[in-house]
């Protein structure tokens, strides 16, 4: 089995009185994508920020290829690329100096540099817009270039935060692809999202809430091993269908589908709720569960 690229070992950060990471454990192997998803508030940012070097852990151990990012002398940094959730270029600088620049932090060869921004700009068809400032691109197009400095140095690892937020769709879509053909070389990616349906696009994922991973696994095998029943009410008035579903113990969530209300019940509660449906006019269709459902089921349990 090959070395991890990335290792986080019982991971605790607080800010004062607040406990941001609560016992945060994983690894990333070699040419593997994991995702750690949660909401707004999860700790994902402040977990990225301890394994990149930029925060020093209140306890616990992380490592990128064995090394320890924080100590003098590291060499995880050089083997590291990070792309912040938070602006990182520079506006006023266009495509090209932005790429230049980046280029002499990493201290690269001219010839090296060169070359290897040609095919960052070739694979993120940003090539056609070098002269364009930073400032004026639009959401996606700023993200490649982000991707595209922090990948100059051809990192082992290359951590993501958020990496699709504020993205149109078309260019989310073109971000996934240049994130798989990354990982297909051999890179370890780790990236963190608060978009549940996106946790399926990869190998492994950590579902994380108020600083803590709350499951852990492959996509498939975590909503396979989901023992809630997962639900769709069909029929009947939609406000008094709230009504009733509001003053059930057994229902984790509820929330529109389109025309339906969908709803994660307690195991082994579904007839009970069906019954109760039928004098409204409404059934019960049960249907696969999806990352948003098991996240809701995994808060409430």
């Amino acid at each position: 089995m090959s070395e991890s690229a990335i290792t986080i070992d019982s991971l605790e950060r607080s800010y004062g009185d607040v406990q941001a990471v609560r016992g945060v454990s994983l690894e990333v192997k070699p040419g593997e994508l994991y995702g750690l998803v949660g909401p707004d508030g999860a700790g994902k940012t402040t977990t990225i920020s301890c394994l990149s070097g930029l925060m020093k852990p209140t306890s616990g151990a992380v490592r990128i290829v064995g090394e320890d990012p924080m100590a003098r002398g590291s060499g995880a940094r050089e083997r590291l690329g990070l792309m912040p959730q938070e602006y990182s270029l520079y506006g006023d600088l266009s495509i090209a100096e932005n790429l230049w620049f980046f280029g002499q932090l990493f201290g690269l060869k001219k010839s090296v540099f060169l070359e290897r921004r040609n095919r960052l700009l070739e694979i993120t068809r940003l090539a056609p817009f070098v002269d364009r400032r930073a400032a004026d691109l639009s959401g996606g197009m700023y993200k490649k270039l982000a991707l595209s400095c922090a990948l100059l140095h051809r990192p082992d690892v290359l951590l993501l935060d958020e990496p699709t937020n504020g993205v149109d769709p078309v260019s989310r879509r073109e971000l996934w692809a240049l994130i798989y053909e990354f990982v297909a070389d051999g890179m370890a990616v780790l990236l963190t999202t608060p978009y549940m349906d996106e946790a399926s696009r990869c190998h492994h994922v950590g579902l994380m809430h108020e600083g803590k991973i709350i499951s852990e696994g492959a996509p498939g095998d975590l909503t396979d091993a989901l023992e809630h029943v997962v639900a769709e009410v069909v029929g009947g008035d939609r406000e008094v269908l709230h009504e009733m579903l509001e003053e059930r113990d057994d229902i984790i969530a509820a929330s529109p589908a389109g025309e339906r209300l969908r709803v994660v019940v307690l195991p082994g509660h579904d007839q009970d709720l069906a019954a109760a449906l039928a004098p409204l006019g409404a059934k019960l269709e049960v249907v696969p569960p999806d990352f948003e459902d098991l996240f809701l089921a995994r808060i409430a349990s």
